[in-house]
């Protein structure tokens, strides 16, 4: 009854998508427990690559029932585009199941979150834009839209209604823009019904049947341990828990049946949107790592902002969710750098930090302290065990792991799915 979470130890983009797709041959359900079409996947097979964005990377693997849990909001245009894109490469998506408790992003949820990071200016999170903040805002506010309420029509009207009551005031006097037409709203969602009941379920119970039939489930967050809305760099974070507690909360899975806990972390650092990065980089090294690593945002195409890696961060995410396993990503876009600095603390106000500073200021005031470590040309996609690593990328790997908090299990040493070091079984 093995009950794995997959999480994202720094700000996300660290290859999630890889590191499930890497277990996916082996489990019986892959859960996507948080999030939304905010964020993706990029999954490498053979010669061919997969952008996912709202399916769970599970979808990849055929003997797998890929699960979209009850903490996801869901962009319903999203998910039937994703879902013909991969029909037409040959992908058998009809074992996806949605739950019917996941909260449905509505047009307006979109306009608002446009129009408020506009309104911003300069104090933007970054957002992408595509309505996730304001659906999670409906869902804790109670004025939300579920799944399962596209299939009573009488209870759509009402709750779009009730939501729009207030929205459309603000919209109009506020932002000045024109109202939102509740027919309109109804009308958009009850067009995705007759597609969309095949694949509704109660998805805990599922779950928890599975569970007890001693099958595996593996939980895969959205985002990451630095975005998440209590633990994350706020208020430059995501909207839901992007953390293994998250995981419980968004599946309808216990803590107690929980029995691995995997962080996926970049052996350097990267973040996209606004908010404080410590190590980041704003000279060639930067560009190296972004061209290398092909930093560009799998859902938006942003550039991401490039940096050092920060063994803080990784101790600070292996505490907050009780991580038993690292799995290190990108190792081998590091290679043909001489030297390589990994920040072991921060000095905040002139004094040595070791772990993340508890205060937004002082994050927003800390300087990286480096060690250096010497670097190493030969390439590496090639290596499937540590012995067969240079001597210098086997030193850089001992010493981030004894820095941060937490074993680390496989090594990506390339974009592949066989590109992979494993040091330790993952299941």
């Amino acid at each position: 009854m093995p009950a794995v979470v997959i999480v994202g130890a720094q700000w996300g983009d660290e290859g999630k998508g890889k590191a499930t797709d890497l277990l996916g041959s082996r489990v019986d359900y892959v859960v996507k427990f948080n999030g939304g079409n905010n964020a993706g996947h990029t999954v490498v097979i053979g010669d061919q690559k997969y952008a996912l964005h709202l399916l769970p990377s599970g979808i990849l693997s055929p003997g797998c029932t890929p699960v979209i849990g009850n903490g996801v909001v869901v962009d319903l245009g999203v998910l039937f585009e994703e879902i013909d894109g991969l029909e037409a490469r040959g992908i058998d998506t009809s074992k996806l199941v949605v739950s019917a408790n996941a909260h449905v992003i509505a047009d307006y949820n979109r306009t608002f979150d446009k129009v408020t990071e506009r309104f911003l200016g300069s104090r933007k999170i970054g957002t992408t834009g595509r309505g996730i903040g304001p659906t999670y805002a409906d869902k804790m506010n109670r004025l939300g839209v579920r799944v399962q309420d596209l299939f009573d029509e009488k209870i759509l009207r009402a709750k779009v209604e009730g939501a729009l009551e207030l929205k459309n005031q603000i919209l109009t006097k506020v932002y000045n823009r024109r109202s939102v037409e509740v027919d309109e709203v109804v009308e958009e969602l009850l067009s995705y019904v007759d597609r969309l009941r095949p694949m509704v379920a109660d998805t805990s119970l599922l779950l928890g049947d599975a569970l007890d039939a001693d099958q595996t489930v593996l939980l895969e967050a959205g985002q990451a341990t630095l975005l998440d809305v209590d633990h994350g760099t706020y208020p430059f974070v995501t909207s839901s828990s992007a953390t293994a507690g998250g995981a419980c909360t968004g599946s309808g899975i216990p803590p107690t049946r929980l029995t691995r806990v995997i962080g996926i972390v970049k052996a350097y650092a990267t973040r996209v949107g606004e908010g404080p990065f410590p190590t980041e980089l704003f000279d060639a090294d930067g560009e190296r790592l972004r061209d290398n690593g092909g930093e560009f945002g799998t859902t938006t195409g942003r550039p991401r902002r490039c940096g050092w890696y920060d063994a803080p961060i990784a101790r600070y995410a292996a505490r907050i969710n009780g991580l038993t396993d690292f799995v290190l990503t990108k190792l081998d876009v590091l290679t043909g750098f001489e030297r390589i600095p990994v920040c072991v603390a921060y000095e905040v106000d002139g004094e040595r930090v070791d772990e993340m500073p508890m205060t937004q200021t002082g994050f927003h005031h800390a300087t990286p302290i480096y060690e250096y470590f010497e670097g190493w040309s030969e390439d590496i996609s090639g290596a499937r065990t540590i012995d067969d690593l240079p001597v210098n990328a086997q030193r850089y790997v001992t010493a981030i792991e004894k820095m941060s908090g937490a074993r680390i299990s496989a090594i990506g040493v390339g974009p592949g799915r066989d590109e992979t070091i494993v040091v330790h079984d993952l299941l």
